[in-house]
């Protein structure tokens, strides 16, 4: 397994990494504890070196299990967030310097560590870190060795500019082939802050595995039955055809080809995969390959045009 560096935080991680929001069974359905323990094992087993997860996922139990998965492995990356509290319903997002601290340390309970690697505000507002106590909160955190590296996980471009901006040394961004846009008008400010960049949904929700039809139905306990509605879905089956003629020689599926995308940008430290079996991790790499391969610059050069043409910004 390849390694990049994490921006400028010292630390090397796997070009591969596994995140385990799908493996908690919050997002796409319940998931055996067995299952969840038996993938991040083979993930380790085959040179995986960076875990993402949060304290949200399964409410706190996937900490739980990637700790023990990780015991006597220093040279793993351990990323996790906070920032949600669930003891409220609905929960709500609190990024006070009381509740960050308290998070800390439930998570350095859970996951069984003196220092967390990375800590990642989870989906911060922009008023959250103006206001200046949430990542003034994470530096004395960080001085008094309770976090190694901080940063955001965001979905608002605004959101990821105004962390770069106070020093955030990691950030979380959806970046995949039909969603490319924000890394692309950050990219800028992250190379200037020298950050590392973790690349999520690089399979697009599972889209880019370019295995539905048109006709394909959701269970009620899976997310995307809430995310796409049924005229954006049948768009977005559409948009995939644009996309196929990256399907040949070596790369031999759509999921390949989205992997090697990402991995084709040199501004990503590593792409978060979400995968919920053995079976479903062992054929990722199997088929982008145990480099892994990149797309050729020829191939990477028509993306461009065919998203275009199907009225995907990039």
């Amino acid at each position: 397994m390849r390694t990049r560096s994490l921006g400028k935080t010292g630390l090397r991680v796997s070009e591969l990494s596994v995140g385990t929001w799908g493996l908690s069974g919050d997002a796409y359905g319940p998931v055996e504890e067995r299952d969840q323990e038996r993938v991040l094992k083979r993930a380790l087993e085959m040179g995986v070196g960076l875990i993402e997860t949060a304290d949200a996922y399964g409410a706190g139990k996937m900490e739980r299990l990637v700790g023990r998965a990780v015991a006597g492995r220093g040279e793993v990356c351990v990323v996790t967030k906070g920032g949600i509290d669930r003891s409220t319903a609905p929960p709500r997002r609190r990024f006070d310097a009381a509740y960050l601290r308290q998070a800390v340390e439930r998570s350095l309970r859970r996951l069984e560590r003196d220092r967390i690697d990375v800590y990642l505000l989870h989906n911060p507002s922009e008023a959250a870190l103006l206001g200046a106590e949430a990542t003034d909160t994470l530096r004395q955190l960080k001085t008094e060795g309770r976090i190694e590296h901080w940063g955001v996980s965001t979905a608002d471009i605004a959101v990821g500019r105004t962390a770069l901006r106070k020093g955030a040394e990691v950030i979380e961004l959806a970046y995949n082939l039909l969603h490319s846009s924000d890394l692309h008008r950050l990219a800028g400010e992250v190379i200037v802050a020298g950050a590392g960049v973790l690349a999520r949904s690089t399979l697009g929700y599972g889209l880019l595995a370019d295995r539905w039809t048109k006709d394909h139905t959701f269970l009620p306990s899976d997310h995307r039955t809430s995310r796409w509605t049924e005229p954006e879905f049948m768009r977005r089956i559409d948009q995939l055809a644009a996309l196929r003629f990256l399907v040949h020689g070596d790369v031999q599926t759509m999921r390949a080809a989205a992997v090697r995308f990402v991995l084709s940008n040199t501004i990503i430290s590593s792409a978060v995969l979400g995968p919920r079996t053995v079976e479903q991790l062992e054929d990722i790499v199997r088929e982008v390959g145990m480099g892994p391969v990149y797309l050729r610059d020829a191939e990477l050069a028509r993306i461009p045009r065919a998203l275009e043409s199907v009225g995907i910004e990039v």
